[in-house]
């Protein structure tokens, strides 16, 4: 019971249309280092939900400064990710058009994805304060089955919407696909880093 507790609550933290999710969603359609994309997902995930049960969260929630950094880098970087996003929208090419499209190397989009996931203050508090705070609740083991049920919830979403992302081929041999799809991401994005950066 305490896995299904888990499994639930971490699919209603993760499955939100964010940044991070925009991000594994473009990566899939273009089959660009899909696996690389989820696998630095879910490990992160793995040791925020660790980091969180283990009780990191009483140390982030007593050191607000963690937040606060976390806030303002990661504001700095959504805001920046957005204007390529609305560049890329002004511009799209089609999936087809892609193969003569420089792919941008894989060292590139670990650190991209790395960025996305820790340096959004939202993930502390999510993940790990919020998560760990749940996990409390549970008498002993009980608290890293929960645990264990969460990380499976994480790692089933991310290679879902990596690998199913790619039956969106079709509907992406469009260039107005992918107009819709740049400009929602540089939306979400712009959005999310302009909330950061000004919020009191």
């Amino acid at each position: 019971m305490a896995a299904l507790s888990g499994l639930g609550f971490g699919f209603s933290l993760i499955v939100v249309i964010g940044a991070q999710n925009a991000f594994v969603l473009r990566q899939g359609i273009r089959r660009e280092h899909v696996l690389a994309v989820v696998a630095v997902c879910a490990l992160s995930d793995v040791v925020l939900i660790t980091a969180g049960v283990a009780g990191l969260g009483v140390v982030i929630h007593s050191a607000p400064m963690v937040l606060v950094v976390a806030r303002y880098a990661g504001a700095a970087f959504l805001l920046g990710y957005g204007v390529l996003a609305a560049r890329r929208a002004a511009a799209p090419t089609a999936l087809a058009d892609k193969s003569g499209e420089a792919s941008v190397a894989l060292g590139a989009t670990v650190l991209t994805c790395l960025a996305l996931t820790w340096l959004n203050p939202h993930v502390y508090l999510d993940t790990v304060v919020l998560l760990g705070s749940f996990a409390s609740t549970y008498a002993g083991p009980n608290r890293w089955f929960l645990a264990l049920g969460a990380m499976t919830g994480s790692i089933a979403w991310f290679f879902t919407l990596g690998y199913g992302a790619r039956l969106l081929g079709p509907l992406f041999a469009r260039r107005t696909a992918w107009r819709v799809l740049d400009s929602g991401i540089a939306l979400i994005m712009l959005t999310l880093g302009l909330v950061l950066l000004l919020k009191s």
